[in-house]
């Protein structure tokens, strides 16, 4: 089971095609398909569930996804360190929307700019989803929220991270125009929450600000970005909670209603002993919040 072969087999279970894989990888898609089966063989099971032209990953097949990009992963760093930089590599970076939104472009064009050779990947999603994926060696390292009932700073370092506050936002409920009533945030007559899926660390303040635990009244409208949001709030249709970082983004945000409710650290959180000179030229393009703590 080699590092080749795993990256074969890795590009078949993203792409659930030997031909798209083959394709992507530049191989002749027999010279895939052939590998593939002796990886099986090697292994003695089924990677993939077969049905006609369809493919799907197997039970085994979805375990070994894992373990080939944390093995991927440690080859690339080993290669890395070892060379002092020598070899290009490249850094895989997370992101909630709201860093990549107001926060990323800058440093990541300074970034391009000094280190050209170093190929940077950008995946956004919640904060939980990214933590999990840093854990496991999917992503390098990821901005995020921790969210309230992670355990701070000691719950990074019980799965293996750590991690700086790089950046402190400012937390804003953003309302249409009219809804903010004398009275405060409970006494607003709108019922309806727009945020991001599950797992997002601002979602779950905005939930517990509004009492929307356990109440039959507030309705969660799961969206995927916070133009939308935005749209939404400015339509009269719902409330939100985002960064004053992101809301000045938009040409809406004079339009709305704002209350600022609580200030939240960004934090650069990686697994522990994790050191490539690519990722230490990021740290260092980075500013640090002075008085938060750090593991």
């Amino acid at each position: 089971m080699d590092s080749e072969t795993l990256r074969i087999f890795s590009a078949v279970a993203a792409e659930l095609s030997i031909t798209r894989a083959a394709a992507r990888l530049g191989r002749a898609p027999s010279n895939v398909s052939t590998r593939i089966q002796q990886l099986e063989g090697e292994l003695g099971i089924e990677l993939f569930s077969r049905a006609g032209k369809r493919m799907s990953l197997s039970a085994a097949g979805e375990r070994l996804v894992e373990y080939t990009a944390r093995l991927l992963a440690l080859e690339e760093e080993a290669r890395h360190v070892v060379s002092a930089g020598g070899h290009a590599g490249g850094l895989r970076i997370g992101s909630m929307e709201s860093t990549a939104a107001a926060r990323l472009p800058a440093v990541l064009a300074s970034y391009h700019r000094q280190y050209p050779q170093t190929h940077l990947q950008l995946q956004t999603g919640p904060s939980r989803p990214l933590l999990e994926k840093v854990r496991n060696g999917q992503l390098d390292c990821a901005f995020v929220a921790l969210p309230a009932d992670f355990g701070g700073l000691d719950g990074l370092s019980e799965l293996g991270l750590q991690g700086c506050a790089v950046w402190r936002e400012q937390l804003l409920l953003a309302l249409p125009a009219d809804a903010l009533p004398a009275e405060g945030v409970g006494a607003i007559a709108l019922r309806s929450l727009a945020a991001f899926p599950q797992g997002c660390t601002y979602r779950g303040i905005a939930e517990q600000l509004l009492g929307v635990p356990g109440s039959l009244e507030w309705r969660v409208q799961e969206m995927n970005s916070y133009h939308a949001m935005i749209a939404c709030v400015a339509a009269g249709t719902c409330v939100s909670l985002l960064p004053e970082s992101v809301l000045m983004l938009s040409p809406a945000h004079g339009q709305l209603q704002t209350l600022p409710v609580v200030q939240a650290d960004t934090l650069l959180v990686w697994r522990q002993h994790y050191a490539t000179p690519a990722f230490e030229r990021l740290q260092a393009l980075l500013p640090e919040v002075p008085d938060a703590p750090t593991v």
